[in-house]
């Protein structure tokens, strides 16, 4: 665990960044993905109703995980759904029962539970260096850079509006460069008219249960490959940029916690919860806070607004699709433009281990995706695989 100063351990105060970087954490998360999860959900046979009730289960155990762990450790732990594991239910559930559906759920919480208590996932993350890591969450958070600044093709005035007050903010006001540049980014896209709500309701929506059955194919040709797409693609990542911003957490905690809170609400929809890393770095960046002991509370943040969506979560994707999409991705990739920086930096610093990373970076950059596992998973091994092979020395 991190060690605070005696003064800090007993509270930090909650600022206007802290805040903002919760709400953009969250509103990144559900905007990029939450249209997927419509899909899985549907693909497996679900109502409306019950499509509303999956995303307040995921709501929920986001929330509790997110601010129960961030709280207990003192460090910006954020959980998230597994994206990558959404896109493999959405073409491998069709023509299953829905209580299968569920039964996988179960199943693949288990595995996860089981490497958490075993311990096998903290040793195998403890080989892997921190430049190489580092690199890797640069190349993940790659994509949202350029799809910042690739906005400007499309929405110009409002793009470039926030950036110019990004710069200045940056310049004179710093810590709330991020609250300044969202609030901007609002009144902008007010004025212009391009916040539509017309077709946003407020629903708050009640998770139905479904007992779970299970067969050995489904298991085996859907719950093991969703057990292997969120370890490989969302907790490796997700345990990287933790140790890539200096977090101590221990591993397998997370994991039984994180797998706990998947086996109590699957039944109700929840079909994955696992660490968090593009929206984890968004709550870890100095824009935060200029102390990284200070951070958490930007998670707890996050986690009431995670409570809030689920609450809400027959709507929320209405909500969220009254925003324009040039808002999102520019409050996303100037949120994290520190943060992929300061990965780069650490990444490239050490000369025997600049290559190898470099490597990472494009790799996971690249996005590409082998077997149904995604570009961080081949960015990692891609990168330990030219550590391996690599002179012991080099010049720098």
């Amino acid at each position: 665990m991190a060690r605070l100063p005696a003064d800090r351990r007993h509270g930090t105060t909650i600022t206007a960044s802290h805040v903002t970087a919760g709400f953009v954490a969250v509103l990144v998360g559900y905007t990029s993905s939450a249209a997927i999860i419509f899909q899985a959900a549907a693909a497996a046979g679900a109502s409306p109703i019950q499509i509303g009730g999956w995303l307040s289960a995921l709501g929920l155990a986001m929330g509790v995980t997110s601010i129960g762990l961030s709280l207990r450790y003192r460090q910006p732990i954020l959980t998230a759904w597994s994206t990558p594991g959404a896109a493999l239910l959405a073409v491998s559930l069709p023509d299953l029962p829905l209580s299968e559906a569920i039964g996988i759920f179960v199943f693949c919480a288990v595995l996860i539970l089981i490497c958490g208590i075993t311990g096998w996932f903290a040793r195998l993350m403890q080989i892997i260096p921190q430049s190489i890591a580092a690199a890797m969450l640069a190349g993940v958070l790659l994509r949202f850079g350029l799809d910042a600044f690739g906005s400007l093709n499309g929405d110009f005035v409002l793009v470039s509006s926030m950036f110019l007050i990004y710069l200045a903010a940056k310049r004179w006001l710093p810590r709330y460069a991020i609250v300044l540049v969202l609030l901007a980014g609002l009144g902008v896209a007010g004025l212009l008219g391009e916040i539509d709500t017309r077709q946003a309701q407020l629903i708050v929506s009640v998770p139905h249960g479904i007992w779970p059955t299970f067969s050995l194919s489904s298991l085996i040709g859907v719950g093991i490959p969703l057990f292997v797409v969120t370890m490989a693609s969302q907790n490796a990542p997700g345990v990287a940029t933790l140790r890539a911003a200096g977090y101590d957490a221990p591993i397998s905690p997370l994991m039984i916690w994180t797998g706990l809170a998947t086996l109590v609400l699957a039944p109700f929809g929840a079909f994955s919860v696992c660490l968090a890393a593009i929206t984890a770095a968004i709550c870890m960046g100095p824009d935060v806070d200029p102390d990284a002991d200070r951070r958490y509370p930007a998670a707890v943040c996050a986690g009431g607004f995670y409570l809030l969506a689920g609450l809400f979560g027959g709507s929320i994707g209405t909500l969220f699709d009254a925003l324009p999409q040039a808002l999102v991705l520019a409050i996303a990739g100037l949120a994290l433009l520190s943060t992929i920086g300061g990965s780069l930096h650490r990444a490239l610093l050490e000369p025997h281990h600049r290559e190898p990373a470099l490597i990472t970076f494009l790799v996971t950059g690249s996005g590409v995706t082998l077997f149904g596992v995604g570009a961080a998973f081949w960015g990692l091994v891609a990168g330990m695989l030219a550590l391996l092979v690599a002179p012991k020395s080099r010049p720098a």
